[in-house]
């Protein structure tokens, strides 16, 4: 992805820390009720320019919607997006993935989505991807039990590779789609990516990954 680089976007998130959390460590366990009263947490990683995350906030106003995007030049554009939506249901973090689980408890939040990722096709960047054995685990600790993973890429291979790691990791994938535009399934919400592939008749690619129960 090529970004544009944003010199003054970092102090324009400051500025909105109502919507861009700016000390996530400190509402770990206590997402629920800060803002709110929410049954629900749902995460999205690697949330980008924010289009998904905010047309999910105006479906579901009773859940509590998260992004986490490091890159501070394109979660400025999500930051607008809710902005202009009026919503209090989303809010952002300018933070890595991989640090995630600084900022939430164990099994405090109720799903993942991981829409559209780098694929890091090259076998030396495995690790990188955010479907690899490790980042599984993460999100595993996170979940409430029997959590869910939703995902969606164009990348083939990425998909193949995902739904390999979902398997071996002892998950219970439902709902495949090898193109889902002409699926029956309802109520999708498009990211800015695949407002643009599927534009150009590409393939999107979906699944669910549920964990199992443990003993």
């Amino acid at each position: 992805m090529r970004l544009r680089h944003k010199p003054w976007a970092s102090d324009e998130l400051k500025k909105r820390d109502h919507i861009v959390i700016q000390d996530p460590k400190d509402i770990a366990g206590k997402w629920k009720n800060y803002f709110g009263n929410y049954k629900k947490i749902h995460v999205e990683v690697g949330t980008g320019k924010g289009q998904f995350l905010t047309g999910m906030g105006l479906q579901h106003p009773d859940v509590l919607y998260i992004g986490v995007e490091k890159y501070q030049s394109v979660l400025y554009t999500a930051m607008e997006r809710v902005e202009e939506a009026g919503l209090t249901n989303v809010k952002l973090l300018s933070e890595d993935v991989a640090d995630i689980a600084d900022f939430f408890e164990p099994g405090e939040v109720d799903q993942f989505f991981i829409n559209f990722t780098d694929p890091w096709p090259k076998s030396r960047h495995e690790k990188r991807r955010l479907t690899y054995k490790s980042f599984l685990s993460l999100y595993e600790r996170l979940l409430v039990p029997e959590g869910e993973i939703h995902f969606k890429t164009d990348n083939q291979g990425l998909f193949e590779y995902s739904l390999h790691s979902f398997s071996l990791y002892g998950m219970v994938i439902n709902n495949v789609s090898l193109n889902l535009h002409e699926s029956e399934f309802e109520g999708n919400v498009m990211t800015e990516y695949e407002e643009k592939f599927s534009k150009k008749q590409m393939r999107i690619y979906r699944c669910e990954a549920k964990y199992r129960a443990k003993n």
